[in-house]
């Protein structure tokens, strides 16, 4: 078996000797195109964080808003309580002295006019004031809603990532310690396998064990679809000294993150479209490439899992 491996490898490394130079652009373009997209997928979980406060200080204005709109409505209905009463009043002394004066009749007759015209204006007033309190408090109630679903959704995104990490963290406990973590943070589960664990110094042709801790990855990933997949390469800064089409740490990393992404690609349950590669090279050491402690640790495959976004951004453009 070691020795049909073996006869594949270099059957595949002398095939790839033979790249022409368009293909290895070509590569070189869609690896850009990637790189992009997990931007724009980190750029979405911030705007979406940054969307979520800023609906949080609206309904506090909001709030703020509808309280002095009930307190105002509250002073007219005094003041139209008021009027009412007095309104009663002038009409009782009315009737008493329709009897005995006109000329208190005609005065008391327009100080009637004068009130009525108020209390129209008080009543005016107060149904404007009502109608304002009402649409502040539907949209505050409306505000609270989309707060509340978008507060569940990222909950629930949360929740699902964190089981998403429980699940790989019991399918790889084999392989824990052996150069694997699994972590959750920033929303996402990283999952780090040293080269150790995966390659042959300067191969990117996956080892016996690195097969089965990848395959067994696929197979949490497979019950998962929602989920989208960053693999990344990472090198030491040693220069790169192996001969044929691979010339630097930058396509190492690179043929070494395809390599992963091919294997995942053979559970036909993962949707090959929620699969991207990218090579950093050795420009995002998580260690110092001082000690060949740190260079060990450098020297990786980043397994990148992010909640797909497509709910939370209908919501938001609502």
């Amino acid at each position: 078996m070691i020795k049909k491996l073996s006869l594949i490898v270099l059957t595949l490394m002398l095939a790839t000797s033979c790249v022409s130079k368009k293909i290895y652009t070509d590569l070189e373009s869609k690896y850009a195109t990637l790189r992009k997209d997990n931007r724009k997928l980190s750029d979405e979980n911030g705007s979406l964080k940054k969307d979520l406060l800023l609906s949080q200080n609206r309904l506090l204005q909001l709030q703020r808003d509808y309280d002095d709109t009930t307190a105002k409505r509250n002073q007219l209905q005094r003041d139209y309580d008021a009027a009412k009463t007095n309104l009663d009043n002038l009409q009782t002394s009315y009737e008493a002295l329709e009897q005995n004066s006109s000329s208190a009749i005609a005065q008391n007759s327009k100080k009637n006019r004068e009130l009525l015209a108020q209390l129209e204006a008080k009543e005016q007033a107060l149904a404007t004031e009502n109608g304002r309190l009402q649409k502040l408090k539907e949209d505050m109630e409306a505000r609270s809603q989309r707060i509340a679903e978008l507060e569940s959704m990222i909950a629930s995104k949360d929740a699902a990532m964190n089981k998403l990490k429980n699940a790989i963290s019991k399918a790889l406990t084999n392989f824990e310690g052996k150069g694997l973590t699994v972590e959750q943070r920033d929303g996402k589960v990283y999952v780090s396998m040293e080269n150790k664990l995966l390659f042959q110094s300067g191969s990117w042709a996956v080892g016996a064990n690195g097969k089965q801790a990848v395959n067994q990855l696929g197979a949490v990933l497979a019950e998962n679809p929602e989920i989208a997949i960053l693999i990344e390469g990472h090198t030491d800064n040693d220069p790169y000294t192996g001969t044929g089409v691979i010339n630097s740490n930058w396509d190492l990393s690179t043929k070494r993150a395809t390599a992963i992404v091919q294997i995942l690609k053979e559970n036909s349950a993962i949707n090959p479209e929620n699969l991207t590669a990218a090579g950093r090279g050795e420009y995002a050491p998580i260690a110092s490439n001082d000690t060949n402690e740190g260079k060990a640790k450098n020297r990786r495959i980043e397994v990148i899992l992010t909640p797909k976004l497509d709910e939370i951004s209908k919501l938001l453009n609502e």
